[in-house]
């Protein structure tokens, strides 16, 4: 089976092990994703698996995509990723991937869209210190200087005001706590990014010891 799966935040809670401690604990909705398609070095160049998660009603779809699922004689799902693996052909069209893949102990990386909080000043969004608050003072919660006057430009990279958030994060070594395979629910120890109902990838960590 891949090693990876789509799912949405429900939320966060705790859970107590034997001896009374409490984990705080974030739960996801794993699945069950369809595999959709299989992509082969052959006629693609690379081996992956193509996999579909949520409903959607199927008016909304175009036609392209609805006769994607179609082909796959697949009903129309919400989302769609790849997933590289070794060897496709150990795969069907129509299988399903349920949160059971992964085990209690495994870690795991999670991959979110962060919460979005529109424009958003320095301090805020980098965490830039403000200035003196006393009235003469003109200069409370601005960027600062802009670097050296020659160049006439403001370099690149310049932490300034601007959008905030909805950024793809990845959380890493994440310990899954429990898994519920009849419910498709996974319980990872710690935050994730993004808020309830967003879409959430979990893969097998990449940086475990």
């Amino acid at each position: 089976m891949p090693k990876g799966i789509l799912g949405k935040k429900v939320g966060m809670t705790q859970i107590f092990t034997d001896k009374g401690l409490a984990i705080p604990v974030t739960v996801i909705e794993a699945g069950p994703c369809i595999v959709i398609q299989k992509k082969t070095p052959e006629k693609d160049g690379y081996s992956a698996i193509q996999i579909g998660f949520g409903e959607k009603r199927e008016r909304l779809f175009t036609k392209p995509l609805a006769g994607h699922f179609t082909k796959a004689g697949i009903r129309p799902l919400r989302f769609l990723r790849e997933m590289l693996v070794e060897d496709p052909e150990v795969f069907q069209v129509g299988q399903e991937i349920k949160a059971d893949i992964f085990a209690q102990g495994e870690k795991v990386d999670v991959v979110g869209t962060s919460k979005g909080k529109g424009f958003a000043g320095a301090i805020k969004r980098h965490g830039f210190h403000r200035g003196p608050m006393a009235h003469g003072s003109k200069y409370h919660r601005s960027p600062g200087s802009l670097g050296a006057k020659g160049p006439a430009r403001v370099y690149k990279g310049r932490k300034l005001p601007g959008h905030m958030g909805t950024d793809r994060v990845t959380v890493q070594n994440l310990e899954v706590i429990k898994v519920d395979a009849d419910r498709n629910l996974i319980a990872v120890r710690g935050a994730i990014p993004g808020p309830k109902g967003g879409l959430i990838l979990v893969k097998p960590a990449t940086k475990s010891r």
